[in-house]
């Protein structure tokens, strides 16, 4: 399907609804004919529906009933629609709903149905921008630098996807022959016609000139890496102030002067120089992260060994990376080769990929993986696969081909592999970025990779304890059990297990004895944990709760009943697995092993057994020991079991896993550093908390004057007591408190809750009322989607509203106008009957310490610091912080949440006078 010489009709619709079989009917139509990469036709009319748009709709399109009261008919226009789209390739963006919708149309109208070849640009650009953050039109259009002003109206969206199909060929066309040949071998499984797509660029590029810049491995074209060097570099700390202020103007053209800025670059090069140790707290605003890299990267240069900075987010690590990276080059005139480094299961296994790559019985799913691999390895410089955006079944594919040994079958893969490369990378930085998850996981090695640095700075502190909870953490899903485990399958099923007897049925081999021995104790493994898991439903169901949340959770120890049958299908576990290992050992030293259908199927059987193993030690750690000094629980939404089901087990003090992986640093210097590290009247909160001792000094760096003037705290005095009414009366209470200010800023509201189900069922309630009708409302855990890309969608829409929970108290920015309220619904106290909330309030308790004092309200108090840390980022943000629970007023400890704020206005004031003021300020007033 070569591009010169076809014709392409771009086609996009908006209509009613996504249901014509319903009697949702199109409105407006655009139709954008392409030939030899130019745009030759265009075609937009509105339709009649006769029927009324939807006010959803109306908001979405900016199309109303006025505008498509006199335009004709879908039928009056049916027959030059279906002639203009005659002879041409279907283009859509999401073909599965424009050309069902279209043909649905054309057979109410009379008209024969199209026929021909059709292309998804969104299954095309998965394929050919593996990394895209987004495959929606108007996010993968910006990719491309395409603009699209006016998103969901019809003519704009087509004659946007005419142009990313023009750019998406043309970046096809610039692919090397071995993935073009790669692509065309398993397109046929895609939904649409790419095959001829790929074979028409893989002809072209066969007859032009020699590809350059790849590496060709297995059959594989990867992008070239750069040489490696070592950077020499001189560096000077800038001891004065003066020297300070020279520096940062030949970096930040409009600087301003921040003397806390410049007071933490002393506190940090004085730690890292003098091999010490210290917590910092740095307000945002400061310019945090420059002030502690400059002077890491002047004392890695001088020690002749590199720095670590270790992060939490993959943001700042991009940040770092990037241009803070660059500024500090430039700062001190000298390079500066900053390498991230992550831990191995974030990179590709390229001898599994290729692996699979020799086999074809995929589904759907793989397959479009394989193919956005195929295309990220001619593009990738790291072999990072969070760089990879694959959705459903693909993340699963991920997962099989990262990389988990660092020893590689073969010779030849050393050098092209990729966490070697990185590794070899680190050896020669000057600075490596990695994550906390990194740095816990590498004290565990037998040769760190991080061992000889210079010094060590650990960004976002505070998230060190989550990363180490992670760490020691053991999840036990149903879920991924069953998956896990289905892969095998009973004998007779015709899956893994039938596999292994039919290709180990040879000389030297497992017996059909053996095989028949494993078979059957795979089928009393599975009854075992049926009846592990069936004895936990019926408790989990027999519970008489309190509560009418759907989210439940059990304690383990409440459940010390059940330690027999789930004790006894642990062992059954483990006796199927030696079977396994034992016939595994069998074949894989007969001759039949090294046949080539043999070897890839003896890699995928091994893949499996490494992921039951891991889900076998979860077990019986589970339910081995009943009391380790943690927490233990089950979890389950009532209405989805057993699917739901998850069991968990949290260590309750993680201060001794974090001083193991940061012993080794000692005499190196450590930095210690976040925006949250004190409370008013607890300086040491998160000092004690990381294992810090008393030796460490706690020191803080307040934002530059004037940072908050933009900001006003608002207690609304006249909501119900949430201790004393029904919940549903205080969500009704809330509901209203959200609708009207949202009305009053026109959007952009934050709503943070502290549990689920009171997000949803306040969510259910303004969206049945539909007095947010005009709104975009976007809520975690119903509104399908990662955090980040709820966050997107959020600063996508100006009229939008996100109702958050744990995760959106910290962690995410909306910079400038794209938040103007954070709405807190209640304080965010930890509940009670948290199972690891309870574990650390026993420890405390048996210390005769008070854990509400000493851990419940500090937790609380730094969450709700947190929650404001959202509204503002810049000097020039501003924005109204409202707190909905009066216990902030009413309880003696509510006066410490106040004094965890920054010196902001404050209003005690009632709900209709603080909608009046917002309305005021936000129209213009003071």
């Amino acid at each position: 399907m070569d591009m010169l010489g076809k014709k392409y009709a771009v086609v996009d619709l908006e209509s009613t609804g996504n249901s014509p079989k319903n009697g949702d009917r199109i409105i407006e139509i655009g139709i954008v004919i392409v030939e030899d990469h130019v745009i030759t036709q265009t075609y937009s009319t509105f339709l009649n529906p006769e029927k009324r748009i939807p006010a959803f709709i109306c908001s979405l399109t900016g199309i109303s009933d006025s505008d498509v009261k006199g335009a004709p008919k879908f039928e009056e226009r049916a027959a030059e629609i279906r002639q203009l789209l005659d002879g041409c390739v279907f283009v859509a963006h999401n073909v599965s709903f424009d050309l069902p919708f279209l043909q649905q149309e054309f057979r109410r109208s009379g008209q024969p149905e199209w026929a021909g070849q059709s292309i998804d640009t969104v299954e095309l650009a998965k394929i050919i921008r593996p990394s895209a953050a987004s495959y929606k039109l108007q996010d993968i259009a910006a990719d491309f630098g395409i603009v699209l002003d006016n998103a969901h109206r019809a003519v704009e969206d087509a004659t946007a996807t005419a142009h990313l199909l023009i750019h998406l060929f043309r970046r096809l066309d610039g692919l090397p022959e071995e993935t073009l040949s790669a692509l065309h071998k398993r397109s046929f499984r895609m939904k649409t016609d790419l095959s001829p797509v790929f074979f028409d660029a893989l002809r072209k590029r066969r007859s032009a000139t020699g590809d350059s810049g790849y590496t060709v491995w297995r059959g594989m074209a990867m992008k070239s890496p750069a040489p490696v060097a070592s950077v020499r570099s001189q560096a000077a700390y800038p001891a004065t102030d003066t020297e300070k202020r020279e520096l940062l103007k030949t970096v930040f053209p409009h600087f301003e002067e921040r003397p806390a800025q410049m007071a933490m670059m002393d506190a940090v090069h004085e730690t890292l120089a003098g091999k010490g140790e210290a917590a910092i707290e740095a307000a945002t605003g400061i310019g945090k992260t420059f002030a502690y890299l400059l002077p890491a990267t002047v004392c890695a240069v001088t020690d002749g060994r590199p720095a670590v900075i270790s992060t939490y987010t993959n943001h700042l690590t991009e940040q770092i990376i990037g241009r803070e990276a660059e500024k500090v080059s430039e700062a001190l005139g000298t390079p500066v080769n900053a390498v991230l480094l992550k831990g191995m299961n974030h990179y590709i296994d390229l001898e599994r990929f290729a692996g699979i790559l020799e086999a074809e019985d995929e589904s759907y799913d793989e397959t479009l993986a394989v193919l956005q691999v195929l295309v990220w390895l001619s593009e990738t410089e790291t072999g990072d696969l969070e760089e990879l955006n694959v959705s459903g079944g693909g993340s699963l594919f991920i997962d099989k081909i990262r990389k988990y040994r660092s020893v590689t079958e073969r010779q030849d893969t050393e050098k092209v592999d990729f966490f070697l490369r990185s590794v070899r990378a680190a050896e020669k930085a000057t600075v490596i970025v990695t994550n906390h998850a990194m740095l816990l996981a590498d004290a565990d090695r037998f040769e760190p990779l991080l061992g000889n640095i210079s010094g060590l700075v650990i960004d976002e502190a505070h998230q060190f304890m989550p990363a180490a909870t992670a760490r020691a953490e053991i999840i036990f899903s149903y879920t991924e059990w069953k998956y896990t485990i289905g892969q095998i399958g009973r004998p007779g099923d015709g899956l893994l297990h039938d596999r292994f007897a039919y290709a180990s049925d040879g000389a030297g081999s497992p017996g059909a004895r053996e095989v028949a021995r494993m078979g059957r104790a795979y089928e009393e493994m599975m009854d075992s944990f049926d009846r592990a898991f069936g004895a936990i439903q019926a408790y989990i169901q027999s519970v008489d709760e309190k509560t009418h949340e759907q989210k439940k959770v059990f304690t383990l120890t409440d459940m010390t009943a059940l330690l027999p049958v789930c004790t006894e299908a642990g062992e059954s576990l483990y006796h199927w697995l030696d079977l396994a290992g034992d016939c595994t050992r069998l074949f894989g030293n007969s001759p039949d092993s090294a046949r080539q259908e043999n070897a890839r199927f003896l890699a995928e059987w091994k893949h499996w057994l490494r992921e039951i193993t891991l889900h076998a030690a979860g077990w019986m750690e589970l339910f081995g020991v009943w009391d380790s000094g943690g927490a233990a629980w089950a979890e389950a939404d009532m209405r989805s079991l057993p699917g739901s089901l998850k069991i968990v087990r949290q260590p309750a003090d993680v201060s001794g896993i974090i001083r193991q992986s940061t012993d080794r640093f000692r005499g190196t210097g450590i930095v210690w550093t976040s925006g949250t590290m004190t409370l008013p009247g607890k300086e040491r909160f998160i000092a004690d908390s990381l294992g810090l001792g008393a030796e460490v000094p706690v020191k803080k760096f307040e934002a530059p004057p004037g940072f908050y003037e933009g900001a006003k705290l608002y207690v609304v005095n006249d909501m119900p007591d949430i201790l004393s009414v029904p919940q549903l009366d205080y969500i009704e209470a809330v509901a209203d408190a959200v609708v009207q200010t949202v009305i009053a800023t026109g959007g952009r509201c934050f709503v943070l809750f502290t549990s689920h189900d009171m997000l949803r069922k306040t969510y259910e309630l303004i969206s049945d009322s539909e007095l947010l009708a005009e709104y975009m409302l976007i809520a975690q855990g119903i509104t399908p989607g990662s955090r980040m890309r709820l966050l997107k969608s959020f600063q996508r829409f100006s009229n939008s509203v996100l109702f958050g929970t744990d995760s959106f108290w910290e962690g995410v920015d909306a910079p400038g106008d794209a938040l103007a309220a954070v709405i807190v619904v209640r304080l965010p106290f930890s509940s009670p009957d948290n199972p690891v909330f309870r574990a650390r309030a026993a420890v405390m308790a048996a210390e005769g310490k008070n854990p509400f004092s000493e851990l419940s309200l500090p937790a609380a108090l730094l969450k709700f610091r947190q929650g404001f840390g959202r509204l503002i980022r810049s000097s020039s943000d501003r924005g109204a912080y409202i707190v909905l629970d009066r216990r902030i007023e009413k309880k003696s400890y509510g006066k410490e949440f106040l004094r965890a704020l920054p010196a902001v206005p404050m209003e005690k004031v009632a709900l209709a006078d603080m909608v009046l003021e917002l309305e005021s300020w936000y129209n213009g007033g003071v």
